[in-house]
């Protein structure tokens, strides 16, 4: 790995070199980081574009899912040139583009336990932009047994969500203290539907809290769930507690 940056992405990053919160240091420690992103939908496209834009170093792809036309209403990474493609690899083909300077890992079928937890403990943060509940809860459980920080983003019809669970931090809760066992009954995007800048906005924010983590700066959503009403243009946070008698987290230390 390259410790210095060279003179393209010292320009091609130079306006967030300039804030003193990232700097020279700050972009290198993102230049050395690996960011795996579940589900490259809605959540996933600008999480996946702002990550490679802001120059992350290593970005895992993971969806098992093929690109169809109903898709392109929201999920801005495709376009039409790329329907019935995987959406891996037409993910890889606009980040490639967009920043040849980063590299780009491809995980293209749907990841059962073990193949999970070796991709979560490659990686020093991962984005989870699915949209199920049992997807979160297997991601969940991985990111808390490779002790690896999960910044959680949701959105249907016209409410979104986002929190991120560190379990670096000992205060932190996990996905399972706040949410349970869930319920897999929940409507989809596909069934109950979704605006399309909502899930752009609850995407943006997983990648800000993402470069939080990884350049070091600012205080990321740990212990906090941040709800978002588009319909009213309204933003509210609430309080999360670790549970220490959850199942997935409760032993750590």
């Amino acid at each position: 790995m390259n410790l210095e940056l060279n003179d393209e992405e010292l320009l091609r990053y130079s306006r967030q070199i300039l804030l003193p919160q990232i700097d020279i240091a700050g972009q290198l420690r993102l230049k050395q980081s690996r960011a795996l992103i579940v589900g490259l939908g809605g959540l996933g496209s600008p999480v996946a574009l702002y990550l490679a834009a802001a120059g992350v170093g290593e970005l895992h792809l993971a969806d098992f899912d093929t690109v169809d036309l109903s898709n392109l209403q929201r999920q801005v990474i495709h376009d039409n040139t790329q329907l019935g493609v995987s959406k891996v690899d037409s993910a890889l083909a606009r980040l490639s583009v967009l920043n040849p300077q980063i590299a780009l890992r491809a995980h293209r079928t749907a990841l059962d336990e073990d193949s999970l937890a070796a991709a979560v403990a490659a990686v020093d943060v991962v984005l989870d932009c699915s949209d199920n509940f049992t997807t979160r809860a297997a991601v969940n459980a991985a990111c808390v047994a490779a002790g690896v920080p999960l910044v959680s983003g949701a959105a249907i019809r016209l409410q979104g969500q986002l929190a991120v669970f560190d379990p670096r931090r000992a205060e932190s809760p996990c996905y399972h203290c706040l949410f349970g066992h869930g319920d897999d009954s929940e409507l989809t995007c596909s069934e109950a539907g979704v605006v399309g800048p909502l899930v752009g906005l609850v995407g943006s924010l997983q990648a800000l809290e993402a470069l939080k983590l990884l350049a070091g700066f600012g205080e990321p959503l740990v212990g906090r769930l941040l709800l978002i009403d588009a319909l009213d243009s309204r933003f509210r946070e609430l309080r999360m507690k670790r549970d220490p008698g959850c199942s997935v987290c409760g032993a750590r230390p």
